[in-house]
């Protein structure tokens, strides 16, 4: 479910991303051509976001079986003990994809709001592309915070 939760809203967010950024810079470049391909970084930086959300979730898939509770012989006693540590490690996968996910999620909102503003600055004032870019990565980073979270919650499963 984590895997599923991380994948799916990075590339949600990536897609709300790329559809608010894209129609602001399309309809902004029909004004001023000139801003079309320097304001795709957006739509870049929201592809990125949504391999964000592949590269968690890749992680996530390799973890579960170094676990030893699925390695039981099939009549042996139960053991409460590897039991529990066994769900503690399912949760905390869980939680490293929904961190990764919500965060990503929200990362691409931002970003595809900050592009979209970036875009119609642009067009209307010539060189402040730069100033907005810098505001863009910073919001970028939110998302390689939330993998970098679910990393090393990961790690610790």
């Amino acid at each position: 479910m984590g895997i599923a939760i991380s994948l799916g809203f990075s590339i949600f967010g990536a897609a709300g991303g790329i559809l608010i950024s894209g129609s602001s810079i399309i309809g902004s470049s029909i004004k001023t051509p000139r801003i079309t391909s320097q304001n795709l970084i957006s739509v870049i930086f929201c592809e990125a976001i949504a391999i964000y959300g592949v590269i968690v979730a890749i992680l996530l898939q390799n973890k579960p079986p170094g676990w030893t509770y699925n390695k039981q012989a099939p009549g042996a006693a139960f053991d409460s003990q590897m039991f529990h540590e066994a769900k503690q490690k399912a949760y905390a996968v869980f939680a490293a994809g929904i961190m990764a996910g919500f965060t990503n999620f929200a990362c691409g909102v931002c970003v595809g709001i900050i592009g979209a503003g970036a875009a119609l600055t642009d067009a209307a004032k010539r060189g402040t592309f730069m100033k907005m870019l810098i505001v863009e990565i910073f919001g970028s980073a939110l998302g390689l915070y939330g993998v970098i979270l679910a990393i090393i919650t990961i790690s610790n499963a």
